[in-house]
C-alpha cells in the first residue's frame, strides 16, 4: 500500500504537532511496540535503524541498532540520515536529536487506549489511511482479545491472578495494559491500580495478596523461588505458575499490535493453571 506524497501533520505524546512535507521514508525507532506497529501497518520497508530490543518482525533483525531508548547513540542515528525518529517520552533521546535537526515524534502507549491512539498517529504520519491501516489493525487486536476472554473455562473466571513484569519484583498493576487484558479476561489482579502501572513491590506483598495464579512475564528466567516466602503461597506449592520464555514475554510486555497473541497466551495459562 503506498502512501501518498503529499503534506502530513499528527500530534505527538507531548502535545507537540510535528508537520512534514511527505510521509517519511527514512524512519529510526527507539521502542520495540512501535517498531512492531509500524511494520504491521505494511511499512516495515520504511525502517532505516532500530534500537537494541527491536526483534520482531524477522525483517527488523538485519537492520542497525542504535542502542536503546534511554542510552541512544547519537551519532548512528544523526548517520542514518532519517526523517523522523520515533521514541518514547521518557527517552532522553528526544532534545539532542531535535538540537541536530531531526525530526522526532514520542509516542508512548500504556494502555489499551494509547495504543488505539498510537496505532492512528502512525498511520497518519506514515500516509496510511486510516481505515485500511489503524482502525482495521485496532479491530483485529479487539475482537481476538474478545475471543481469548470467550475462550476462558467459567471455572477460570475471577480467578486471582499476580503478573510480574520484570525481576524485583515489578508487578502489571489494574491500570497497566496488561491489567485491562486480564480484567478483560474476566479474572482478578492483586495489584490494585492505586499502586500504579507497574509498581516495584515487596515481595511480602504477593504473599500476603496470596493470588490464585501467578504470570512471569520474565526475560531473564531467573528463579521464581527466590524471593524470600514466596515458598508458602499455595500457587508456588500447587505450581500453578506460568514462567514465560523471553519470545513470549517480549509479546506479553508489549503495549502494541500483538496484544492479541498476549491475550491468548495469557487466556492459554490461567485455562491451564486456574485452580
Amino acid at each position: 500500500m503506498a502512501a501518498a506524497a503529499q503534506p502530513v501533520e499528527v500530534r505527538d505524546a507531548r502535545g507537540r504537532v510535528v508537520r512534514l512535507a511527505q510521509p517519511p521514508q527514512r524512519i529510526v525507532s527507539l521502542l520495540p511496540s512501535l517498531t512492531e506497529s509500524v511494520c504491521e501497518l505494511g511499512q516495515c520497508h520504511r525502517l532505516v535503524g532500530v534500537d537494541r530490543y527491536s526483534n520482531w518482525p524477522e525483517a527488523v533483525r538485519q537492520l542497525p541498532v542504535v542502542g536503546g531508548g534511554l542510552d541512544p547513540q547519537i551519532e548512528a542515528i544523526v548517520a542514518l540520515r532519517p526523517d523522523v525518529v520515533l521514541l518514547a517520552v521518557s527517552s532522553r533521546a528526544s532534545d539532542r536529536l531535535e538540537a541536530l535537526g531531526i525530526t522526532v515524534v514520542t509516542l508512548e502507549p500504556k494502555t489499551h487506549a494509547d495504543v488505539r491512539t498510537v496505532l492512528g498517529t502512525l498511520s497518519d504520519l506514515l500516509g496510511v489511511p486510516r481505515a485500511q491501516g489503524a482502525d482495521r489493525l485496532w479491530r483485529v487486536i479487539d475482537a481476538s482479545v474478545q475471543a481469548a476472554a470467550q475462550s476462558l473455562p467459567e471455572r477460570a473466571r475471577k480467578a486471582r491472578v499476580y503478573f510480574e513484569v520484570s525481576r524485583g519484583p515489578y508487578a502489571a498493576g489494574e491500570g497497566s495494559f496488561i491489567g485491562e487484558t486480564l480484567q478483560r479476561l474476566g479474572v482478578r489482579n492483586v495489584v490494585p491500580a492505586a499502586l500504579g502501572p507497574f509498581p516495584r513491590l515487596n515481595p511480602e506483598f504477593v504473599v500476603r495478596a496470596d493470588p490464585d495464579l501467578i504470570l512471569v512475564g520474565n526475560r531473564s528466567m531467573q528463579s521464581m523461588l527466590m524471593y524470600p516466602g514466596w515458598q508458602t503461597m499455595r500457587a508456588v506449592r500447587e505450581q500453578r505458575i506460568c514462567a514465560f520464555g523471553p519470545q513470549e514475554s517480549d509479546v506479553l510486555v508489549r503495549p502494541g499490535p500483538r496484544m492479541a497473541e498476549a491475550a491468548r497466551i495469557m487466556a492459554r495459562c490461567i485455562a491451564d493453571k486456574a485452580p
